[in-house]
């Protein structure tokens, strides 16, 4: 069987089993022993790890992310590497020629969620590390990230936001270079960890299920696999590099895609709409403490970086909370009234 039959085969018999009562069991668990035995030899020594990356229009940044994966200190032949491609606009041979050693398949469904669901099912590995096309891993990320879960049931590590220029960032690249992926706090207050530096065994993975769409898929995924008793750890040692975002239009369509998936999940809750417009309003006060780390982070130079930084907090913790409050009345009104969007963005 070929490599393209068999990763859309396996992509089809993961749909399945998701679909199926059953799933998480051993039809899926046949599967993957079968796709395992076909691609390693009997030199190889487990665990096979295999890195998930969905891609979209960003192959810049994939082919650095690809660069680092091979400058790894875990063995190479343990290593597997899948590209899960949404619909880029260069199409999917200009994704292989970036990656010429990954598996790459087509995720046709829009969105991140469903592209990592798709590169699950087309991969072999008893560790599944997820991982986005724009981060720069460590060479010992994926050493740390396994070592990690000697300890927990599923990981997610540090993120590190680093600006185009560390000495000169500009407004924006300095608020995220604070305030962006703060996954320790993620994991250790929160109870989740985001999906770009994320570890978890095959066993948990297929326990818990694929990632849901249209909702924050990364709380929504650690909140029911801690649900079902699973321990999440923080792995501060498995290190990935981020870019940070350098333009207000970039930061206000990262809110509006991420307070839209959040409202998702807290309208599932009891009195959820009321208390997350609660949330908004007072969402502008919390600028006012965290000015403080502004101040006195070590991760800034100068005053010219934390007044840059401090300005575009209040002015994004102002625009949340409109934001936030247009989500909750517009999903309060009857569906005839607000149409099909009805957690799109705002009609000016």
């Amino acid at each position: 069987m070929s490599d393209c039959a068999l990763t859309v085969s396996a992509a089809v018999d993961y749909i399945c089993c998701r679909a199926s009562p059953k799933y998480g069991g051993r039809h899926h668990c046949r599967c993957l022993s079968k796709m395992t035995s076909e691609h390693r030899g009997p030199d190889d020594n487990g665990p096979l790890v295999s890195v998930v990356i969905p891609h979209y229009n960003d192959l810049v940044g994939l082919k650095t992310c690809y660069a680092r994966l091979q400058r790894q200190t875990w063995p190479r032949n343990d290593i597997e590497i899948v590209v899960a491609d949404n619909n880029s606009a260069c199409g999917i041979d200009a994704v292989q020629s970036t990656v010429p050693n990954a598996v790459v398949i087509a995720a046709p469904i829009q969105g991140a969620g469903p592209a990592r669901n798709a590169g699950v099912a087309a991969s072999c590995g008893r560790i599944v590390a997820f991982l986005d096309s724009d981060c720069v891993p460590e060479p010992d990320w994926i050493q740390e990230g396994v070592a990690a879960l000697q300890r927990y049931d599923f990981v997610g590590g540090e993120v590190v936001t680093f600006a185009r220029r560390a000495d000169k960032p500009n407004p924006v690249e300095a608020y995220e270079r604070v305030f962006n992926f703060n996954f320790r706090r993620y994991i250790q207050k929160v109870g989740f960890t985001g999906t770009g530096n994320m570890f978890v065994p095959r066993s948990v993975f297929d326990q818990v299920g694929g990632f849901r769409t249209g909702v924050a898929e990364d709380v929504d995924w650690s909140f029911r696999a801690r649900s079902l008793g699973y321990r999440i750890g923080y792995a501060e040692r498995a290190v990935v590099g981020h870019p940070a975002r350098r333009s207000w239009n970039d930061l206000e369509q990262r809110w509006a895609r991420m307070e839209a998936e959040h409202f998702l999940l807290w309208r599932e809750r009891r009195s959820g709409r009321a208390l997350f417009a609660l949330r908004a309003l007072i969402m502008p006060l919390s600028a006012v403490p965290h000015a403080g780390r502004v101040v006195f982070t070590s991760r800034l130079v100068g005053p010219r970086a934390r007044l840059g930084a401090i300005a575009v907090l209040f002015r994004l913790r102002l625009w949340r909370a409109r934001r936030m409050l247009w989500l909750a009345w517009r999903n309060s009104l009857p569906a005839a009234a607000t149409g099909p969007a009805d957690v799109g963005l705002p009609r000016n």
